[in-house]
Parts: structure tokens; sequence; C-alpha cells
């Protein structure tokens, strides 16, 4: 297939918007999924960090944590669009959670191997 004609379809349309891995340990790894559709391209959501405007079916548990076990969201053929299209949300997100951290001198080093001035 030539380049210029994967430009023009979308993406559900191509085969690197949708990967199920059938023989991981843990497929499919929410209850109810549908197995033949279930997309594991996003097997850690990226959506996580927007925290409760995901948009995903999750709860908070008791001691904080962000339980997304019942949340199909990300795992659909058609969430690499949907995912996309939040994605300077959750650049956003990261920015600001990098700020955060830098303001408060947590001593985490950087990508780059450096700590924060």
């Amino acid at each position: 297939m030539d380049k210029k004609d994967i430009l023009k379809k979308k993406p559900e349309e191509c085969r690197y918007s949708f990967f199920s891995h059938k023989e991981c340990e843990f497929f499919p790894c929410h209850k109810g999924a549908d197995p033949e559709n279930f997309n594991c391209l996003f097997c850690y959501c990226p959506l996580y960090v927007l925290g409760r405007s995901c948009g995903g079916n999750f709860r908070y548990l008791e001691n904080g944590i962000k339980d997304c076990s019942n949340c199909l969201l990300p795992h659909g053929r058609g969430s690499y669009s949907y995912i996309a299209r939040r994605y300077s949300e959750i650049v956003e997100a990261m920015r600001r959670n990098e700020q955060a951290a830098h303001e408060d001198g947590d001593g985490k080093e950087t990508a780059a191997g450096k700590k924060p001035q």
C-alpha cells in the first residue's frame, strides 16, 4: 500500500491502530471484554494522567489509587482516534506535573538524567 493511500484512511482502517496480544498471560485483562475486538495497543492507558477527566469507567480506591479495571475505553477498535484526539491534554497534564515537581524540588531526575535546578 502506498503511503499516500494510508494518509487518506481513518486510523481504525489501518493496522497500526489495533493490536491484540492473545498470547499475553493476562489476555483479556478486563472482565467482559470481547477477545476478538480487544485492543492491547494501550495496555497502560495514556489517559490515566488525566485523572477524573479521562472519560473512562474508573473508581478511586480508599488509598487514592485510580482503579481502571472496569474500563474498556482504551481497548476498543476505535480507541486509537479517541486517545489521539486527547493527546494535547495528556501533554499538558504531564507538563503541569513536571512543573509542580520542579517547584517542589522533589529531587527526581529528568529524562535527560539531570536533577531539576
